[in-house]
């Protein structure tokens, strides 16, 4: 079972029209995690703003969700991080606009620069609802990384937790381990029988990973994996659209050094264009 669950989470809040969406969607998640919810806003306190959050929490407050509303000013992204670290909060929970424009200092571009530091995990939501609408399909990385078994077995207690059905593991399989070029009928075959033992190896390095899944994670899902062949991070991103994936799990960015700012890592294609929501396990 997971040691660290989300016992403690926070969304950070912008009197935007997804208010009540967002802080919905939010309040269900903290009830089905029986968490401690926290609503930060980082600008002037009002009685009109706490009276707005709380009217629309009344549905969950009869059915005693804890929660606190915390109003801080200064740095939106300085405050975030500050309330994260110091409560010790495991999930954060944003909304967020599908696609970043880079000029544009949006709350869409915030939610990235937030979901990029943060020391706990992120959820992002770009399509968030006040009715539930259920989980039903999770795609998660399975990209040969030390931190893949925990994020897989996040993806696992995430699909308990909203009575997800069907998990689909995709590992991204990077063209340069291709090292057959096909310029005749004899070199595709080949090319084929070497995709096709990527495909067993990485399919049997899944397979033991989802033999430390704890079954009663396991027992009501349908579980598929998906090898691909392509950019890491972008791939598993078009995979989730045409798929229709209801949620995307990724592993945090392991290094954020120079060379990696200069150069996009596997979260940066995701985060650039929002597939679908995504949550980070960090």
């Amino acid at each position: 079972m997971i040691e660290h669950s989300f016992n403690n989470i926070a969304i950070g809040i912008a009197f935007s029209p997804k208010l009540q969406a967002n802080l919905y969607e939010a309040a269900r998640l903290a009830q089905s995690f029986n968490a401690t919810l926290s609503m930060i806003h980082v600008g002037e306190e009002s009685v009109e703003k706490r009276e707005k959050i709380t009217n629309y929490l009344a549905e969950f407050s009869k059915k005693n969700l804890k929660y606190s509303i915390v109003f801080k000013t200064g740095n939106l992204v300085e405050v975030m991080m500050q309330y994260l670290k110091t409560y010790q909060i495991d999930l954060l929970v944003l909304g967020a606009l599908q696609k970043e424009h880079f000029f544009n200092y949006s709350l869409g571009s915030i939610s990235r620069k937030i979901a990029r530091l943060a020391p706990c995990s992120v959820l992002l939501l770009i399509k968030p609802s006040v009715e539930r609408v259920v989980c039903q399909h999770i795609v998660v990385n399975g990209l040969k990384s030390e931190n893949t078994p925990m994020t897989i077995l996040y993806a696992f207690y995430m699909a308990n937790k909203l009575n997800s059905k069907r998990i689909t593991i995709v590992e991204e399989i990077n063209k340069s381990t291709l090292s057959i070029k096909v310029k005749d009928d004899a070199t595709l075959r080949k090319a084929n029988l070497q995709r096709e033992k990527l495909r067993r190896k990485e399919n049997a390095r899944v397979d033991k990973i989802l033999e430390e899944i704890p079954e009663d994670y396991k027992s009501k899902v349908k579980v598929d994996k998906q090898p691909i062949f392509g950019k890491r991070g972008y791939s598993i991103g078009h995979y989730a659209q045409i798929s229709r994936a209801d949620l995307l799990v990724m592993n945090a960015p392991e290094k954020t050094n120079f060379w990696n700012r200069l150069f996009p890592n596997d979260i940066e294609y995701i985060l650039k264009e929002l597939p679908t929501d995504v949550l980070i396990i960090k």
